[in-house]
């Protein structure tokens, strides 16, 4: 091992060390999320079909008077997507912590990534 490579290493572990639950537990989200081939939220802009992979932090049911909403956000160590399946009270298996991969076209609604009605595969639980 060349004197480089030792620092390299020794520098990552460094960081691992001193790093917080919440960044490694992100760097963790986006390697897997790279794994499934999904696009990095961060880089998901309007109009673009995208694959996005993560775990559900938050599932709400938003009753309306004309449309029942289920609203989830998917966040994939580096930023978060809202998706939103109109019309639909509740999805089984969609529930907060549980890994997917979710597919569909990027809207922006109140500053935040929003994929209406997305096409969705969950992860088998580890």
């Amino acid at each position: 091992m060349t004197t480089e490579e030792g620092r390299v290493s020794l520098r990552g572990i460094l960081r691992r060390l001193t790093a917080s639950e919440a960044e490694i537990d992100a760097q963790e989200l986006q390697r897997e999320s790279a794994e499934c081939g999904g696009t990095p939220a961060r880089q998901c802009s309007r109009g673009q079909v995208v694959s996005v992979a993560g775990r559900l932090r938050t599932v709400v049911y938003t009753p309306r008077t004309n449309l029942p909403t289920l609203e989830a956000d998917l966040y994939d160590g580096s930023d978060v997507v809202t998706l939103v399946w109109l019309g639909r009270r509740h999805i089984a298996g969609i529930e907060p912590g549980r890994h997917l991969t979710a597919r569909g076209r990027v809207a922006i609604r109140d500053d935040r990534k929003v994929i209406y009605n997305p096409y969705y595969e969950l992860d088998t639980p580890k």
